[in-house]
Parts: structure tokens; sequence; C-alpha cells
């Protein structure tokens, strides 16, 4: 799991930045580092698969965004969330957006932050996962991962309690 915090200067207007579901990946890449250099404040909050399974997604995403919250530079007056949950026990004023990154530059470029984090990630992982193809389908339930799955079992990096696996964590693992 992986979240990211944009605090944007007032006068800062990046070009392109949408939903990151929206982009190409190499657009996203450009926009990563523009966002990086033009922030006021950016932080990225990453949470293992196994404490995903601990305490579920849903808290696991709160916990990534709390992370990328405390790495801000500076405390905001109010935080942004994308969708139709704000974030437990954090003690700043907050407000969810459904459709967030659609609707508000920060939230869009922490979502750009976030996702070519999370592919950098999968990069590095198929390199030591070969046979699970993480560099293609980014550790998403595509119809080529749930056959590497099928045909391997899962690796570390698997949700144990991810519904197509719904197991306990291996004791190798």
């Amino acid at each position: 799991m992986v979240a990211a915090a944009v605090i944007l200067p007032k006068d800062i207007l990046i070009d392109g930045v949408n939903d990151s579901k929206k982009l190409t990946e190499n657009k996203r890449k450009v926009l990563f580092e523009e966002i990086k250099q033009k922030a006021f404040s950016y932080g990225i909050g990453i949470v293992d698969s196994k404490t995903i399974d601990e305490i579920n997604i849903l808290q696991a995403t709160f916990l990534a965004m709390t992370k990328a919250i405390e790495q801000l530079s500076v405390t905001p007056d109010l935080v942004l969330i994308d969708g139709n949950h704000t974030v437990r026990n954090l003690k700043l004023k907050q407000q969810a957006i459904v459709s967030g990154d659609a609707k508000s530059a920060c939230i869009a470029c922490a979502s750009i932050l976030a996702k070519v984090t999370r592919d950098n990630m999968m990069y590095e992982y198929a390199k030591q996962y070969p046979q699970y193809n993480f560099e293609k389908h980014k550790g998403y339930g595509t119809k080529a991962h749930l056959e590497a799955i099928q045909k391997y079992g899962p690796c570390p990096i698997h949700r144990m309690t991810f519904a197509p696996l719904n197991c306990k964590q291996p004791e190798l693992l």
C-alpha cells in the first residue's frame, strides 16, 4: 500500500496533472519528477503486505496516509483525502472528497507520486520474483497474475488475506 501527500504552492499549476489512472506511465514518470521539484512539501507512506494482512486494507490505507502526512515539512491546515473516508486518529482537520483526484490538484499530484512509487517497487519485485511478471501487471489481480499465483503459489509480498489467496501466512514467509 502506497499513499502520498502533496502541498503545492498557491501559484503553481503543473500542466497535465490528472487522476493517475488516466495518465500514461511515461506521463506519470515525467510528472512525478516535476511534482517533487515544484511541491512545497510532499511525503510518501508505504505499508507492507504483512501489515495489510494484520490490520486489513482500509486500516493499512489510513496508516500509509498518516505516514505520508507525517513526512510533510509543514503541518497542513486541512488534509484533503481522496475518497469517502477520513483518517481515524489523525489529529488534523480533514475533508474527504469522492473522486478527489479529479477535483483537487494536490490530490491528483499525490495520486501520481503514490502510483509511480508503487510501480517502481513492482519493477524491483519483478527482479526478485520474475515468475510473477510484476513488471507487467504491477501486482494487480489480472488473469496472468492469478495464474502465476496458482502455478507458483504466493511469494512473500503477496497479501495472504487477498480473496483469491485467502490463506494464513505460510510459516516460511
